[in-house]
């Protein structure tokens, strides 16, 4: 294959991984809007959705496996082209974890404990994916090393939401003359798993950096 060809095919690869970052994300925000509005309509859109996602990952997969088969590629090229693989890994269980929120949409009939800010934390994982990918695309080592900075901040809010949940449980005197009490113990487990998937998008845009760093400069310090 001419050299230009094959350069192209690099690009291509790397602008799909973008596109397909991008259809995530948009899953994402649909799945919070979903629970924000307890809108089971788009719940179910987020979930019917996922089969695009599954089809965007073997394509790309696809991609991945004939540019190393064929190519042979070393160095820098196959650093990009193994961690465009990863990222897309990724990217695909982010998305699973986008069609939980729509399982959780389409469950919730009321609102519980308003104290914990569900849609701040999205939107934290939401900036965290979008600075790991671009990191990806630019080739920028400091913006992996923001995104993991970020999870910090993630993962103490998640705590802390999980922990006033909790808190809140115990203390509360009207849950035990609640009529509908395994309801409510319904709506809040799904609360504390959605705080769960949400740290865990985080997590995995963390990956996302630590891959996008050792392809730019060969550096594992983040995978571990």
């Amino acid at each position: 294959m001419p050299r230009e060809q094959y350069q192209s095919k690099l690009e291509t690869l790397r602008d799909d991984v973008l596109y397909m970052s991008e259809v995530v994300a948009e899953r994402l925000r649909m799945g919070l809007d979903a629970l924000e509005r307890q809108d089971a309509e788009l719940g179910e859109e987020v979930i019917t959705g996922d089969a695009e996602i599954n089809d965007l990952y073997l394509e790309l997969e696809g991609q991945c496996t004939d540019l190393i088969a064929l190519q042979q590629p070393v160095a820098g090229d196959l650093r990009f082209i193994a961690a465009s693989f990863k990222i897309i890994t990724d990217l695909e269980r982010i998305a699973d974890l986008a069609t939980n929120l729509g399982e959780y949409a389409k469950r919730a009939d009321r609102e519980v404990f308003t104290d914990v800010d569900v849609q701040r934390i999205g939107a934290d994982t939401l900036a965290m994916l979008d600075e790991a990918m671009e990191a990806y695309t630019e080739s920028d080592p400091e913006l992996c090393y923001a995104v993991a900075e970020a999870d910090d901040e993630v993962d103490a809010a998640c705590e802390a939401a999980s922990e006033l949940v909790v808190r809140d449980l115990i203390e509360r005197d009207e849950l035990r003359e609640e009529a509908d009490v395994e309801g409510t113990m319904r709506n809040v487990s799904r609360l504390l798993l959605t705080v769960r998937d949400l740290e865990r998008v985080g997590d995995h845009a963390v990956n996302i950096a630590a891959r996008s760093l050792y392809m730019i400069e060969n550096d594992d310090e983040l995978l571990y």
